[in-house]
């Protein structure tokens, strides 16, 4: 058995793994999708002092409340700040990190660092009421690569408005022992944005082997398009 800790993107909550979870546990395998702090039924939380942190706290005391270990860590999105972050502070905890079509970071970066286009949301976040809501995007393909009208209706009631503090605090990764965790990346190769370029994975990981990286024909929420293929690429890994 394998423990897979799943956590979601800006803006969702842990419920956009619903799909996914049932079939990694009908594989004999541990899950947890929680949902971030400002989110979901924590989005009362939410407020200008919730920032990317916050989040990694959130996971870190997860990891160590549950005692987990050997942690498929997988990070959607903005996630893959969260989950960098998680890793830098307890290495030995963590078995596997997976980048589901997600920011991946060097030392030091923020998501405005990572994604030059966060830069207008965080403009446009602090001159808004209250100085800290970014509220989630619609792009003319649909929102985040969804478009059939159930699922739209569906992931539509799951989003909130995400802290202005997720795009500029800086990822930590100062522990060498980080270095060490072997890492895959999961692209979803279509409906890609206009204006978002993403960062080529070097042919050779951190820790000295080969990089993996594996695709998927669907938009940006694949847990939610293709559960049935993102989970038979997580099971490789378990």
């Amino acid at each position: 058995m394998s423990t897979y800790l799943l956590v979601h993107g800006a803006w969702h909550s842990g419920q956009c793994w619903e799909r996914v979870v049932p079939l990694l546990t009908a594989a004999g395998h541990r899950v947890l999708a929680p949902t971030l702090t400002g989110y979901g039924d924590t989005v009362h939380l939410a407020g200008p002092e919730v920032g990317l942190d916050t989040h990694v706290d959130d996971i870190v005391g997860l990891i160590t409340e549950e005692d987990l270990t050997d942690v498929v860590l997988v990070g959607h999105s903005y996630a893959g700040l969260v989950i960098s972050s998680a890793a830098n502070r307890v290495p030995e905890r963590i078995g596997q990190l997976v980048y589901l079509d997600a920011m991946v970071p060097e030392d030091g970066e923020s998501a405005a660092d990572i994604l030059p286009i966060s830069q207008g949301m965080i403009d446009q976040a602090m001159a808004s009421e209250g100085g800290w809501r970014v509220p989630p995007p619609e792009p003319p393909f649909g929102l985040f690569g969804v478009t059939e009208p159930a699922d739209l209706e569906w992931l539509r009631s799951m989003l909130s408005d995400q802290p202005v503090g997720c795009l500029q605090q800086p990822v930590r990764l100062d522990n060498p022992a980080v270095n060490t965790i072997p890492r895959t990346h999961i692209h979803c190769a279509t409906d890609f944005p206009e204006g978002i370029t993403r960062r080529p994975v070097p042919a050779v990981q951190r820790n000295g082997s080969p990089s993996q990286v594996w695709e998927l024909a669907t938009g940006h929420d694949c847990m939610i398009t293709m559960p049935a293929e993102l989970t038979e690429l997580l099971l490789k890994l378990g």
